[in-house]
């Protein structure tokens, strides 16, 4: 299949609104794909890459957007992957060259269709409203096998790239190769964002809460003396981290399957930042020593399976009391359960007072659903704030589509009086907001490219964030975490505008 039909199909999702629009596009689409491009073209329509991150920066891949395109569609599928994997091998002297000449070369051979969507991919932007959810519901469409069926199948396999494949391939039958299997990951069990714990209860008698630890998600594994340590993305980092091998096979248990939290304490035991933390997932080499330096502690919250039983759709409480069984209380995350908000705050406020990010709700009665994102978890956060100023805005897709959305947001730079790029978000926006937004930003604006308006620097947006985390991606070394948009202070100058030092700062304390 032709790059360029994928391209097209993406373009035709996002200027949609209905639902069975998208399955239908999707579903024909897929349908067409040789057993070969499967796992390739479901994992592009879904915004992934086959090959995870392969060492593009933002200015690298921006800076692409100058050259002429092709004047007619010859790249396939697998000419795109074959050239992102070739990207994503080269190591040693000149890598970032080698790396960014090889882009070119890709660049080179894609049409006006082609580009934006190859940007938009490499950059993780695509939202064009091929999210999980209507995939699949297209994957079973395409391969005439049950929505529920394929759910379940990447449930259990926590690749819905590789799920896709097997049912377009082979229907029922490449579905039921699919179950609970020790050593290999499952999709973890997601949690929306509530705003406040009153929200959380929402009618229910009774919430689950737990600290809310700014660490690692790990899910383990144990058959016997074989144990496999699985970070949120999947990831096997069973080598770097043999303190919670260590701990796992002390548990008197032959086989289970534990989700939880791993997190790098200080001296006094407050929680380390997460960038402290992640450093120990990132090191491959020196693990002993790193250890003696940095020793990590797994905290862990769900119990999934044990000596032969699935526990997935146990319910939430039954499956934390055999949890309970098993660890000590220095192995699991603090847990009480509330009968009112009142309690739920108090309990809040300590998490807060011992360093902790906030808090998980969770709906006791309920099941773990494997690779979503429900509403039986829910996190409660305390937010910081910035002053920031829009450096640009991009067009949004699906129920946004003629609204600017996506803000490029910056800090002030008071060195070069000009502004450091921090991130980008689109969160936080309601539709009022989005309109207000689309006709201001192009009053001010100064140049635009296809998905792109760049405007002046002037106008100052609230954002609240989660965190300051490192970041080779923006000039400032910094990014905020889980950015949105608070509110617009039209009242408030760029000049008055937080400063790049003031974000440094806030990273600097571990915030």
């Amino acid at each position: 299949m032709l790059f360029q039909e994928i391209a097209e199909v993406s373009r035709a999702v996002a200027d949609t609104r209905a639902r069975s629009t998208k399955i239908e596009l999707l579903a024909a689409c897929l349908s067409r794909l040789s057993p070969e491009e499967a796992e390739i073209g479901v994992g592009f329509l879904s915004g992934e890459l086959r090959q995870g991150k392969i060492g593009l920066g933002y200015a690298t891949i921006r800076g692409l957007e100058r050259a002429a395109p092709a004047p007619s569609a010859s790249l396939t599928l697998l000419d795109v992957d074959a050239a992102l994997g070739q990207i994503a091998g080269i190591r040693g002297p000149r890598s970032a060259a080698l790396r960014a000449e090889t882009l070119a070369g890709l660049f080179a051979r894609a049409t006006a269709i082609e580009r934006p969507f190859l940007e938009r991919l490499l950059l993780g932007e695509l939202r064009q409203g091929a999210l999980e959810g209507i995939l699949l519901d297209a994957v079973a469409k395409a391969a005439k096998v049950s929505a529920s069926g394929v759910r379940r199948a990447v449930m259990l396999a926590g690749d819905a790239r590789r799920v896709a494949a097997a049912a377009l391939a082979r229907g029922d039958a490449g579905l039921s190769d699919f179950r609970v299997e020790l050593l290999r990951p499952i999709g973890p069990m997601l949690a929306q964002t509530a705003a406040s714990l009153t929200e959380a209860f929402d009618g229910r008698p009774e919430l689950a809460l737990e600290h809310k630890l700014d660490g690692a998600r790990i899910q383990v594994h144990k058959d016997g003396t074989d144990v496999r340590i699985f970070t949120r993305n999947l990831n096997d980092v069973t080598a770097r981290v043999p303190e919670i091998v260590e701990a796992t096979l002390a548990l008197p248990a032959k086989q289970l399957i534990l989700d939880g939290e791993a997190i790098a304490l200080g001296a006094d035991q407050r929680p380390a930042p997460f960038q402290t933390t992640m450093s120990r997932f990132g090191r491959k080499l020196d693990v002993d020593a790193m250890r003696s330096a940095l020793p990590i502690h797994p905290y862990f919250f769900d119990l999934l399976y044990l000596d032969g039983g699935e526990l997935l759709d146990h319910a939430e409480n039954d499956r934390f009391e055999r949890l309970a069984e098993l660890t000590a209380p220095s192995q699991r995350v603090e847990r009480f359960v509330a009968t009112d908000p009142q309690q739920a705050e108090a309990f809040l406020d300590r998490a807060l007072a011992l360093g902790h990010e906030g808090v998980m709700a969770k709906d006791a009665t309920a099941p773990y659903e494997a690779g979503r994102r429900g509403a039986s978890w829910m996190k409660i956060k305390k937010a910081h704030t910035l002053d920031l100023v829009v450096l640009a805005a991009e067009w949004g897709s699906g129920r946004r589509k003629g609204f600017l959305s996506n803000l490029h947001l910056g800090a002030r730079d008071p060195k070069t009086n000009s502004f450091v790029m921090l991130g980008k978000t689109f969160k936080g926006l309601t539709d009022e907001l989005l309109r207000w937004q689309t006709a201001k930003l192009q009053s001010i604006e100064l140049s635009r490219s296809d998905w792109v308006v760049y405007v002046r620097p002037e106008l100052v947006v609230e954002i609240a964030f989660d965190g300051v985390q490192a970041s080779s991606q923006y000039p400032g070394g910094v990014a905020l975490r889980f950015a949105r948009v608070k509110r617009y202070r039209e009242d408030k100058p760029a000049s008055e505008a937080d400063t790049i030092d003031t974000v440094q700062a806030i990273h600097a304390r571990g915030m």
